[in-house]
């Protein structure tokens, strides 16, 4: 059932995505995309961030962490009780979702520029 809502969600912002354009001028839909793409980094990286803290902090209590673990963190989820996976729940979700906008603001923006340019 996850998987249906998220495939609806894409298809129903790509469709909303594909409206907008031909009532937003290329300009304003630049600047929205930009506007988006700063506000992802403003809450995403910190919240990535902390995640990284509080996760390190978990696992360090676990015995020595393997080099290079930040690169792919999620791969220690399994080692955490389900008391510490709530303890990470929230920062992980909140980097996510600021990922996610500045993402999407970043493709917003340059496909404002692109049909600008045409």
């Amino acid at each position: 059932m996850l998987e249906i809502s998220i495939l609806l969600a894409a298809l129903l912002g790509i469709g909303l995505l594909g409206y907008l354009i031909t009532i937003i001028t290329p300009h304003v839909f630049h600047n929205i995309g930009l506007l988006m793409l700063v506000a992802g980094l403003v809450e995403g990286v910190p919240t990535g961030f902390w995640y990284h803290v509080v996760l390190r902090r978990v696992l360090i209590q676990h015995g020595p962490l393997p080099r290079r673990w930040w690169i792919h963190p999620t791969r220690h989820h399994a080692q955490l009780t389900p008391d510490e996976h709530r303890r990470i729940r929230l920062w992980f979700v909140l980097g996510g979702i600021g990922y996610a906008v500045a993402v999407s603001g970043g493709l917003a923006a340059i496909v404002g520029l692109l049909i600008e340019r045409l």
